[in-house]
């Protein structure tokens, strides 16, 4: 007997989605959100690949800089429970758009800090945005668009989380290698306002006729498997961000690669990101705990190489593609795991998976730069990796079968 696949209508309820085929519109409009996905990712990603610039010019440490991806994390975990319930019965069209004001702000902001105080600003600006966008559109992707189609509405605009790492941050790097880290930020800006844009004119009315409450969030994370999906997805978040937060400096100071290379490193784990993200679509829903569980091995493995490897170019290059393929499944794979935790409940599953989300980032680039700072590179790669041990650990407590893991996370 073959085993089960999850149906998408019990993921996103019937009543919440278009009744009728999906039309050119609705596609336009997931697009939209894709790409206010790709805007907020390339902004949140963007100090990786000039942290060491801005740490320069500020005359801070590389750990010191790493604040800018740890402050939007620590306001993002917050923001999205406290926006979706604050936000009630408020149309998600119009939350969507003032999120994305949000965003060229914070990037305006950043691009003329003149000191640490006015960029942690900046940043937590882009937090409370961040937040906000992520727990609205994972919830409104399979309203976009009529039931059956809900999943590869959320594939694509998790597609925008791909493309950021494939051309949002090495464009960023680029940028700054050509003008300044802060043209960088400008163009984040452009780019936000073209996301705005978009929204502003493809996207359909949302409107909520309950928002979420304290007691449904509560309820959500009162289970034990929601409980413990959340501890999985944390720790092999913080996995890789432990790590790829000081990716730039450990191929600038440890690799040797010049600000070029970095370019086209960085370029190459987003480009192997995106095929990893479109291969574990076609497996996620009927191998879950298989396509999860070898991207992170794959991960695991490349952390523990890299220090060993830092002598050779190419060996070093083969490693961080091979982190990137393994990371570019691993949004997609966790997102799954968390909306089967609680299919009638997708505001609320989709509050706990940004916040959880953001949380990690901001625990593992916080984590990697106190290490980074005391114990050297080879240090915060080899805690990256412990990591992502304990989040295998966590996965194998469910169980290897999909049938009977799907039961139990929705049980």
């Amino acid at each position: 007997m073959s085993e089960p696949e999850a149906s998408v209508l019990d993921i996103y309820p019937a009543e919440t989605a278009p009744a009728a085929n999906s039309s050119m519109r609705q596609w336009l409009s997931v697009f939209s959100v894709a790409v206010g996905a790709f805007a907020f990712v390339t902004t949140e990603y963007l100090p990786v690949g000039v942290l060491p610039q801005i740490a320069q010019e500020l005359s801070i440490t590389d750990g010191t800089a790493g604040l800018m991806v740890t402050v939007p994390g620590v306001v993002a975990a917050i923001s999205a429970p406290a926006i979706m319930i604050g936000a009630g019965t408020i149309n998600r069209r119009h939350l969507l758009l003032g999120l994305a004001l949000l965003l060229v702000l914070s990037n305006l902001i950043s691009a003329t800090a003149s000191g640490l105080l006015p960029m942690l600003l900046g940043r937590g600006l882009l937090g409370v945005s961040l937040g906000g966008f992520w727990a609205v559109a994972i919830a409104a992707a399979g309203r976009l668009v009529a039931p059956d189609k809900a999943a590869k509405a959320t594939a694509i605009i998790f597609a925008g989380i791909t493309f950021a790492t494939v051309l949002g941050v090495p464009f960023g790097t680029f940028i700054s290698t050509l003008f300044s880290w802060r043209a960088s930020f400008l163009a984040t800006a452009l780019l936000a306002l073209v996301a705005l844009l978009a929204q502003f004119l493809t996207l359909p009315s949302l409107e909520s006729s309950e928002g979420l409450r304290v007691k449904a969030l509560l309820s959500y994370v009162g289970r034990g498997t929601a409980q413990r999906s959340i501890l999985l997805m944390g720790l092999v978040i913080a996995a890789h961000f432990t790590a790829y937060t000081y990716i730039a400096p450990f191929l600038l100071q440890e690799a040797g690669f010049g600000s070029g290379t970095i370019t086209l490193v960085l370029l190459g784990f987003g480009l192997l990101g995106m095929l990893g993200n479109f291969v574990v679509a076609t497996t996620v829903n009927r191998h879950l705990p298989f396509s999860l569980g070898s991207m992170v091995v794959l991960m695991v493995i490349a952390l523990l190489s890299l220090p060993w490897l830092a002598g050779s170019s190419m060996a070093v290059i083969v490693a961080i593609l091979s982190w990137g393929l393994a990371y570019g499944a691993i949004p997609l794979s966790l997102s799954t795991w968390m909306q089967h935790t609680s299919p009638r409940l997708p505001e609320a599953s989709s509050a706990m998976l940004v916040m959880t989300f953001q949380t990690a980032i901001a625990s593992g680039s916080l984590f990697g730069g106190l290490v980074v700072d005391h114990g050297g590179m080879a240090a915060t790669l080899w805690s990256s990796a412990v990591l992502g041990v304990l989040g295998l650990l966590v996965m194998l407590s469910f169980g290897l079968g999909n049938a009977r893991l799907l039961e139990k996370l929705r049980g």
